[in-house]
């Protein structure tokens, strides 16, 4: 059975019955038939559609928004910020589908040479539960546009905006299996993946999550695109605007309740403004407001799940064993749910879990840098490479920092890491492969086809 409680008051919402081999069989096969039929659809056909999937999340807002809030604990303003999000990547791709796959004529010998994008098939996506409708759509608009189907694993914990987002796809008109949902716990995956109907897979979760799927889809010679965590590095100069930095800093380590892959870690600081960062950092962190994530003036609710926040306590606590100084939070609230305040670290160092780690909460690390190329090497100093931020009143020095020093895919100057349909997003590293989003996102499950006519 797979279960969704409610980590604000652990009451359970629903529990599901896991589909058998057979159905998972049956959804897979009508998958497939589907598929069929909407390859041979055109771009303004799929654009309408998918358009028609925007209205229906725009009219349904308020009702998934609370579903995301409900299964995960995500604050409600940012579950409607959610939702509209996923509206507009259906939008983007609506407008802009037809250009990126679109021929593209390279002049050879031949008489005509040309490359064209032709669809895989069917795409299973292992998704995780922090962006519960964000990270399906950001698969799911580019890959039904290029005329694949989708199939979805969803994570146990938000089975019900797993066949919300079924509905979406159903409300707007998409022909009936094109997007389905898989009932599966994460250990059925693998023989999800050997099936011969699963051309590809994407995943959006944990490095060992990441690596098993990989390995499994490596052997069956099925492509991956993977995006897995992060442990961004914010790099803070001498020069840089503090009280703006530290705002920007602040905002990107809760967003999400500090539940991001590409939310702020590690804050590397220039040793000549660290103790100002650092109380103007603390001070800010300390007016945040944890609570009913239903509440509107709730600024962070609960970790999704217990076991999760246990987890993220255990990685502060070695932090601190190992040399680290809490000098806010830190401490299990003594209530019923998930819940892990504003925490700061200071004084943390290489050995520790919060330099080396990936804390999925909303725990800040601060590590002092004695100048810009030592703070570039403690940046570059982990297994992660998803997303980095620096700041500096130097627009030029910010930009050559980003495109040529930090080793991310995602690298902002004087802004929080976010991602955009307009841009690539994906990571190096243990952070992962591929891309999604952009038009480099679209192509990933796509057979990039050479035709050459004498």
């Amino acid at each position: 059975m797979l279960e969704s409680v409610n980590p604000a008051n652990q009451e359970k919402i629903e529990t599901y019955a896991e589909h058998t081999k057979e159905e998972i069989i049956s959804i897979l096969e009508q998958a497939d038939e589907a598929r069929k039929n909407w390859d041979k659809t055109d771009f303004s056909e799929r654009s309408k559609l998918m358009k028609n999937a925007a209205d229906v999340l725009r009219n349904n807002a308020d009702r998934y928004a609370r579903l995301m809030t409900d299964e995960m604990g995500k604050p409600i303003s940012g579950a409607r910020s959610e939702v509209e999000k996923c509206a507009w990547v259906c939008e983007y791709y609506a407008e802009n589908a037809v250009e990126f796959l679109s021929d593209e004529v390279i002049e050879t010998d031949a008489s005509q040479s040309f490359v064209t994008f032709r669809p895989l098939g069917v795409v299973l996506a292992v998704m995780p539960w922090n962006f519960p409708f964000w990270q399906v759509f950001r698969f799911a608009a580019p890959t039904l546009m290029a005329g694949n189907a989708g199939i979805l694993k969803h994570a146990s914990n938000v089975t019900g905006c797993a066949f919300a987002i079924e509905e979406v796809f159903r409300e707007a008109g998409f022909p009936e299996n094109l997007f389905r949902t898989l009932k599966v716990p994460g250990k059925k995956v693998a023989e999800v993946i050997e099936n011969p109907i699963v051309k590809a897979v994407t995943l959006t979760g944990s490095v060992p999550a990441g690596k098993a799927v990989a390995e499994k889809a490596g052997s069956m010679l099925k492509k991956t695109v993977m995006e897995l965590g992060g442990s961004d590095p914010y790099v803070v100069l001498e020069d840089a605007d503090l009280d703006a930095a530290v705002e920007t800093c602040v905002t990107s380590r809760l967003i999400n309740s500090g539940q991001s892959c590409i939310a702020a870690k590690r804050f590397i600081v220039v040793e000549s403004v660290l103790d100002e960062f650092t109380e103007k950092f603390t001070a800010l962190m300390k007016t945040k407001i944890m609570g009913d994530p239903t509440n509107e003036a709730s600024d962070l609710g609960p970790q999704a799940r217990n076991d999760l926040r246990d987890e993220l306590h255990g990685q502060v606590m070695n932090s601190i064993e190992n040399g680290a100084e809490c000098i806010l939070g830190g401490e299990v609230p003594d209530e019923k749910g998930a819940w892990y305040p504003p925490t700061v670290l200071t004084n943390v160092a290489p050995g520790m879990p919060a330099y080396e780690d990936e804390l999925f909460g909303p725990v800040a690390a601060i590590i002092k840098a004695k100048d810009e190329e030592d703070a570039i090497r403690i940046a570059n100093d982990s297994k992660f490479g998803l997303g980095a931020a620096v700041f500096t009143e130097d627009a030029e020095r910010g930009r050559h920092i980003a495109a040529k020093k930090l080793n991310a895919g995602c690298c902002f100057v004087n802004q929080f890491v976010k991602s955009d349909p307009r841009l690539p997003f994906g990571g190096v590293l243990e952070s992962g492969y591929g891309r999604e989003l952009s038009h480099f996102g679209i192509r990933e499950f796509v057979n990039i086809k050479t035709v050459y006519v004498k």
